[in-house]
């Protein structure tokens, strides 16, 4: 595993799932994290766990507002800012007929504005270290269509060209840009499936199983460290090959 030892790292969406995964991982690798989410408790039992290299911050991620507090709590508790994971994220299938603006607005708020946000609040900051590594996560539905979930899709297929312009924007500042599309992975989001739907991407999936968090936080390490220092505008899939 790359080391982290040294790097300042914001994670939004870092209360469970993905997100508290790679927060933990962070941490061991020896990184400060600040970790954001909407879920206050389980976000301040994770910092606590985590101890006094990680803080906590309530983060609407919709919010330019709060993502300006989120990169200050990172440069005035740690120093800086090195890595934005832009992990948050929601998910609410409903096909083209059944969305409503309602929904439709609501996924994006989320999935496709709170990344660009994060992007333009954090490199401002990276700039200022001489660099920075920004990670956006993205979906195998942000790589090819997937029936039932026309917001989300179209949100994630967003974060993939946004990472790809922000990637060539911000080369000159050493600010490296990738998206990660992960397939299913064992976190709270899949419950919004069917049974049926979780089993025919497993079945659909040559490695036959799903991903786990922890799976997606190594690459998510590898691509925030110097170990990737020649990666940027890449999209990596991590889904057990459902995607080849």
């Amino acid at each position: 595993m790359a080391s982290l030892d040294g790097k300042v790292a914001l994670i939004t969406g870092g209360a469970r799932g993905m997100g508290a995964a790679e927060a933990r991982l962070f941490v061991a690798e020896g990184a400060k994290v600040v970790l954001t989410d909407i879920l206050e408790a389980e976000g301040r039992a994770l910092a606590g766990e985590l101890g006094a290299a990680a803080r906590f911050l309530r983060h609407d991620v919709g919010s330019a507002g709060d993502w300006a507090a989120a990169v200050r709590a990172a440069v005035e508790g740690f120093g800086g800012l090195d890595v934005l994971v832009n992990n948050a994220g929601i998910y609410q299938p409903a096909s083209l007929a059944d969305t409503s603006l309602e929904l439709f607005e609501k996924i994006w708020r989320v999935n496709q504005l709170g990344v660009f946000l994060g992007m333009q609040a954090a490199a401002p900051a990276m700039r200022t270290r001489g660099g920075g590594s920004i990670v956006n996560i993205s979906s195998i539905a942000g790589l090819r269509g997937f029936p039932g979930a026309l917001a989300y899709v179209g949100t994630k297929w967003a974060v993939r060209g946004m990472t790809k312009t922000a990637a060539t924007e911000l080369a000159a500042d050493r600010i490296r840009v990738n998206s990660v599309h992960p397939g299913l992975i064992e976190t709270p989001m899949i419950a919004a499936n069917t049974a049926e739907t979780n089993a025919a991407v497993v079945a659909g999936t040559p490695l036959k199983r799903a991903g786990t968090p922890e799976e997606v936080a190594r690459l998510v390490a590898f691509l925030a460290s110097e170990e990737a220092s020649y990666i940027t505008g890449a999209e990596v899939a991590i889904d057990g090959g459902w995607t080849a």
